[in-house]
């Protein structure tokens, strides 16, 4: 057969489609970006740097993949966009050229009790789905193996409405693998009767010792005593039976105290409905405290911490049901999955095996599938999110990351760097949000935006490659090559907090003196066990109140687009007090979010109309001009000032004004002297918290619990978004921080930081259970002159010993 001769000679130029090999921004001006204008090619890596603030996040996330994620859920019928979130133009003259975005963003995974690294993944599915098919007894279909699906079992009658109605008899059953006595949370919660009450007393003398629950409140004490069911004069412990059932566990009665009709009930159902129904972070500190006291978790003894079954723990597949495979460090259970030969499921082995693996290839093969998702940093979360597309055959999308080497030892960006590179080669086009130069320097194309944060940024600075950086003049540029050096002469400790046989996660029997009145450093690679040392045996540990250990996370922050750094940091408290006492008015009028609000807009500043699936539309209160305060508000002053004036100062502006003259208010100037301090002197005082970079929230949350009296403070990767400019800032403010008589524990990965310490605790050697022990503890000098660690090689390395 022969083939046909092919006559057609190709164009002699390119083709039209091959023109579309840029997407082009113009006008840009989402947030603080200044009618920004850019060409970014596709199917390269380019990296977006600048200092924190400067707008980097409002052009790549907020703009590019925005308008991507826009325009693809346009292509859905308006009864299913009608399902999904409603996404408005982004504020940009053109933006063209853009593909299916995929964003990889530092988004926490969700907090829910059943939410594990398994379930997060596609592996918890796929395992189920194995032993459901190899498993020994065969108890049922995946579902059996699912700790979030409970046992169901109905019968009874139903009526079929289809020609004749009839009723016919029905039974329904489906098996789960929840275990009913935890619901798959793997712990059960129990609450301390000893902190609710003396039960050496009787009612009458002031039993209970639950805050704000005083002898004589008619709506909780007195409801007790003169309900009829308890004899008010006698102790706790000799109550009957029935009386003891009838004071915890009664259900509402209505009862009349003094001829007032009343709910009695039981005090486990009131304590629980008025305590423990509301948001923890929400309660004040006093109520906070006691509802820790008061509610103990313990593991289920039912299911010992396995959220499953006894049905579903008992099928195995050889020695190892599904309970143990969750539980296994992720490299084993890889190892595991990689010995079975049962080529009745070859392709689900096959599938299983490669999710496994991209665990280890992104450095996570030290977790385990049982690993709660809420428990994860943000670097690692970013990390799992990746899972899914590493094997993806798509290619032409666009990847968006957000700062993809955040909690990544030195030792692991080479790691990451790799796969970005895979992800690009494979013909995609890689947008790299980063300030980490190990990153930057891999780049084929970079954006520099700036030249400053907040108001003076928004502009680019520089485009082009990394050679050209160097040699810009931008502030990135001039800070690509800075390396910090070790220091000469450390700080002498003060004492030591005694951390003994710690043993938490992966830690084997730890001792280690962290010492006090230092800058100390804990580091090892990702998963060596530093944030269990610190944060299981430091700040929860017995001398955490004794020591005043005020801990400073990576948690997000909470705040809706009425919250600001005023409100956040408690500012606005003086400045309302202040403005209150210079008019003679009450204090309320002075908030957006009480009596002084516009009532038009309701203090938002603007109108929100929803328009069902199409985008809502904001538009500027005309009633307060965006002010979000009522007009008569405005007539009153402080320094010349109406609130609204004030509230739209940066922090640099409002520390000179609050500092002197008529408005001199010493506790609103404290406040913004740490705001400066940190580094957010540019942000404005009402500028809403949902605008915010992740840098900037890190420091805001900084600034506000270094107003707590503590004497250790304890920060976990503070470098988090932080430009290289910042880096150096941050170190005096630490340094500050020590000079004052604090102590401050520092659980980091840069080099900048560890060269600046006066202690460094090195754990590992690897992660997992290749990590848990100390395996350095000294001087940064010391460790880069001996180089026995991982953290060693790289520190010597990048101070150039």
């Amino acid at each position: 057969m022969s083939k046909a001769t092919r006559t057609d000679a190709r164009p002699a130029g390119p083709h039209a489609a091959d023109s579309h090999d840029l997407i082009r921004v113009h006008g840009a001006r989402v947030n603080n970006l200044k009618d920004v204008s850019v060409e970014i090619p596709k199917r390269r890596l380019t990296v977006f740097t600048g200092v924190s603030g400067s707008g980097k996040s409002s052009l790549v996330f907020n703009t590019i993949a925005a308008e991507s994620q826009r325009l693809i859920n346009e292509t859905y019928s308006a009864f299913v966009q009608g399902f999904m979130p409603t996404l408005s133009r982004p504020e940009v003259d053109v933006l063209d050229g853009l593909t299916t975005v995929i964003t990889v963003d530092q988004q926490r995974l969700g907090a829910d009790p059943r939410s594990t690294v398994g379930t997060a993944t596609d592996a918890n599915a796929m395992l189920r789905i194995l032993f459901s098919r190899l498993g020994k007894p065969h108890i049922g279909p995946p579902s059996a193996y699912a700790f979030n699906v409970p046992s169901v079992r109905a019968s009874g009658a139903i009526t079929v409405e289809r020609g004749a109605r009839k009723t016919v008899k029905a039974t329904f059953n489906r098996t789960g693998g929840m275990c009913d006595r935890c619901e798959g949370r793997g712990a059960v919660s129990d609450i301390d009767l000893t902190q609710l009450y003396d039960d050496s007393k009787s009612l009458a003398e002031g039993a209970f010792t639950i805050p704000g629950w005083k002898s004589d409140s008619f709506w909780t004490v007195r409801v007790y005593a003169e309900s009829g069911f308890l004899d008010p004069d006698k102790p706790i412990r000799r109550f009957t039976k029935k009386e003891m059932h009838d004071f915890l566990y009664r259900e509402p009665t209505k009862v009349k105290v003094e001829g007032v009709n009343l709910t009695y009930e039981g005090l486990i159902p009131k304590i629980q409905k008025s305590f423990l129904a509301k948001d923890k972070e929400a309660l004040q500190p006093h109520i906070r405290a006691f509802v820790e006291r008061a509610v103990t978790f313990t593991t289920c003894p039912a299911c010992d911490g396995t959220r499953l079954s006894e049905g579903a723990r008992s099928s195995k597949i050889g020695r190892i049901s599904i309970a143990d495979a969750c539980a296994m460090q992720i490299s084993d259970l890889a190892d595991w999955v990689r010995g079975l030969d049962e080529p009745s499921v070859a392709p689900l082995l096959d599938a299983l095996q490669q999710s496994l693996d991209a665990f280890g290839e992104i450095g996570l093969g030290y977790l385990s599938l049982d690993r709660p998702s809420g428990t994860l940093s943000g670097g690692e979360a970013q990390r799992v999110k990746m899972i899914r597309h590493l094997g993806s055959s798509l290619t032409d999308i666009t990847y968006v990351f957000d700062e993809p080497t955040i909690g990544l030892h030195p030792h692991d960006i080479q790691r990451m760097n790799d796969l970005l590179l895979r992800l690009r080669d494979k013909g995609n086009t890689v947008l790299v949000v980063e300030h980490k130069p190990e990153t930057i320097a891999i780049a084929d194309h970079i954006v520099d935006l700036g030249p400053g944060a907040g108001s003076g940024g928004g502009t680019v600075c520089f485009e082009g490659t990394v050679d050209g950086l160097r040699t810009g003049g931008t502030v990135t540029g001039r800070h690509f090559d800075d390396r910090a050096a070790v220091k000469e002469s450390v700080r002498r400790p003060t004492g030591a907090l005694e951390i003994r046989g710690a043993t938490a996660n992966n830690l084997r029997d730890v001792d280690v003196d962290i010492p006090l009145g230092v800058l100390a450093v804990v580091t090892g690679v990702a998963g060596s066990g530093k944030s269990s040392l610190v944060h299981g045996s430091l700040v929860k540990g017995p001398a955490a109140a004794e020591q005043g250990v005020v801990s400073i996370d990576q948690s997000a922050i909470r705040g809706s687009r009425r919250s600001n750094p005023a409100t956040y940091t408690g500012l606005l408290d003086p400045i309302r007090k202040a403005f209150a006492k210079a008019n003679g008015v009450k204090p309320a009028l002075f908030s957006a979010n009480s009596e002084g609000a516009c009532p038009t807009c309701n203090g938002a500043g603007v109108v929100y109309t929803d328009l069902a699936m199409m985008a809502g539309v904001a538009s500027v209160c005309e009633e307060c001009e965006g002010k979000r305060f009522e007009a008569s508000v405005l007539d009153h002053h402080l320094g010349g000032r109406d609130i609204s004036e004030v509230l739209a100062m940066s922090v640099t502006e409002a520390e000179e004004f609050f500092g002197a003259g008529e408005a001199h208010t010493p506790a609103a100037h404290r406040v913004l002297e740490r705001l400066a301090d940190v580094g957010l002197g540019y942000l404005s005082l009402g500028q809403p918290l949902t605008t915010l970079s992740g840098g900037e929230r890190q420091r805001l949350k900084l600034a506000t619990h270094m107003g707590e009296k503590g004497g250790v403070y304890v920060l976990d990767e503070p470098t988090t978004g932080l430009h290289l400019a910042d880096v150096e800032q941050l170190l005096g403010l630490l340094d500050r921080l020590v000079d004052s008589g604090k102590s401050v524990v520092v659980v980091e990965h840069h080099q900048a930081v560890m060269a600046h310490a006066d202690w460094i605790i090195d754990l590992g050697p690897g992660a997992g259970h290749d990590g848990g022990r100390v395996v350095f503890e000294g001087t940064p000098a010391d460790l880069v002159a001996a180089r026995s660690t991982l953290t060693g090689e790289h520190l010597a390395a990048y101070v150039g010993g």
